[in-house]
């Protein structure tokens, strides 16, 4: 059958835009061959901006988030594309992260800031985060995935269900996985220049590399340790150490190039008294692990998992789960629909399955509903029973699910879900201060200041004084200078 002349021409035209779209590098002056024009980059970062701030959360302190924009829009004042507009958003979450959208969005999390000690190396930060969007990675990643793929998206065109949206997942990917060493390079020698424009000094770039580098092996280990895949930076530093050939060359670089008349120092304490107050771990809006029991301040509700369980606080869920991980269970929260009652919700969320055990719960005074779904998929691959209840809870249902790996396992340990369902309750007016997440404060250094006395008196359960050390910059055994201003956590 021959092919229709509209989808032909089409195919044809791809071609030719593959083949012939060109443009000026704005960061080194080259043409480069892409495939997205300008308006196209930002109509990309405008449409995943949402879904980020989603996923993430915007931060609550609006002090903090000027700051960061005040930094930030001096960067992009002294960029290679300064009539971009950016949008700089500092993010709540604890992973240690920073990244860019195409188009001019950028963002970083105060977890990558709690390990930050200068004004100097958020600019490094940041800057290098400008840099991909000045030298527009994504769109030049985009590109060459788009040409490697040719043969994909012309089928997709032949069949009538081409779809170029293709293109923006691939830029979104390199948010996780980074863009590759050179292109990291090029970011950091493009933030190396920033720094220098603006008068700070182009080596705070190798120092956020060594302090987050240092983070990083630490966490590494620790989840070696705990079996979990660890929550690493994909960027600055991911693709070199601090002593990297390449990385000392392009700062050098960047100190020969000139910096302002103005110099500036490196802003060091006025950094820190921005970030003073700044939750370490969770934030209230997230709730916060006590042992074992999950409190959360602003949805005012504590819950208890059983004891000897690792409990963990996931953007969408807290789940608590044996040493073992042969036995887990969850806790979401939902909308609860109009005009339905618990049962009439699991019932119908569970709609197909086969339900036994079912019956009403009151749980500390709040309504209920619990049942056994017979056959459902698990975690680990294999099918078999959970414990489901709901309990509704202003305005929200709260979900709890629990399964075990073996299904014959699932009698001897359905009366520990049952016994967690219930201690399921409203915040007691005393117990709002354990539902206030652990914040970093600043101290001044004496004479006798040591990391270990200070680990004594810190609220961070696991490795205090390795993550004081991490926290100011001291890892692996240096001590605080007197005098110094030294981050704790309270």
């Amino acid at each position: 059958m021959p092919m229709p002349r509209a989808r032909l021409a089409a195919a044809v035209a791809l071609l030719a835009t593959l083949a012939g779209g060109c443009a000026t590098n704005p960061v080194t002056g080259r043409t480069d061959v892409v495939t997205m024009s300008e308006a196209q980059e930002i109509s990309i970062g405008q449409q995943e901006h949402a879904k980020v701030l989603q996923q993430y959360g915007r931060y609550d302190d609006e002090a903090l988030q000027a700051y960061v924009n005040e930094i930030g829009q001096r960067i992009a004042a002294v960029s290679h594309r300064p009539n971009l507009q950016y949008t700089f958003t500092g993010l709540d979450s604890e992973t240690v992260n920073a990244f860019a959208l195409p188009g001019g969005y950028v963002y970083i999390t105060r977890g990558i800031m709690a390990y930050l000690n200068s004004e100097a190396e958020l600019v490094a930060v940041l800057g290098h985060e400008v840099g991909h969007v000045t030298a527009r990675h994504a769109v030049r990643q985009a590109t060459g995935a788009t040409a490697t793929g040719i043969g994909a998206t012309l089928i997709g065109i032949l069949t009538g269900s081409g779809d170029l949206a293709a293109v923006a997942n691939y830029a979104g990917s390199a948010l996780v996985s980074g863009y590759g060493r050179d292109m990291e390079l090029e970011a950091d020698d493009i933030g190396a220049q920033y720094l220098g424009r603006l008068g700070y000094d182009p080596d705070a770039m190798i120092d956020v590399v060594r302090l987050l580098k240092n983070q990083e092996m630490f966490e590494i280990q620790q989840a070696r340790q705990e079996g979990r895949a660890p929550r690493v930076y994909h960027g600055v530093f991911a693709t070199h150490p601090d002593n990297d050939t390449r990385l000392k060359e392009v700062v050098a670089a960047a100190h020969k190039a000139g910096t302002t008349a103005d110099t500036r120092p490196d802003g060091r304490q006025v950094y820190l008294e921005h970030i003073s107050g700044l939750p370490f771990g969770p934030s209230r809006a997230q709730g916060v692990v006590r042992g074992s029991r999950f409190y959360h301040a602003d949805m005012a509700f504590t819950v208890a998992f059983p004891t000897g369980w690792t409990v963990q606080n996931l953007p969408d869920k807290v789940v608590g789960f044996t040493p073992q991980k042969d036995a887990f269970l969850e806790l979401s929260a939902m909308p609860v629909p109009p005009n339905t009652d618990p049962r009439a919700f699991l019932t119908r969320n569970l709609a197909g399955t086969p339900l036994t055990d079912a019956e009403p719960l009151q749980v500390n005074g709040l309504p209920g509903y619990t049942a056994v779904a017979r056959e459902v998929a698990l975690p680990w691959g294999n099918r078999g029973p959970a414990r489901f209840a709901v309990v509704y809870y202003n305005n929200l249902a709260y979900v709890f699910r629990g399964a075990t790996r073996l299904n014959g396992a699932m009698s001897g340990t359905d009366p520990f879900f049952l016994s967690s369902i219930k201690t399921f309750r409203r915040l007691r007016d005393n117990e709002f201060a354990l539902a206030e997440p652990d914040r970093i404060e600043l101290l001044k250094a004496t004479p006798q200041t040591r990391i270990e006395q200070l680990a004594k008196d810190s609220p961070i359960r696991k490795y205090p004084a390795e993550q004081l050390r991490l926290l100011n910059d001291l890892y692996p055994d240096k001590e605080p200078t007197p005098g110094q201003t030294v981050k704790v956590v309270d």
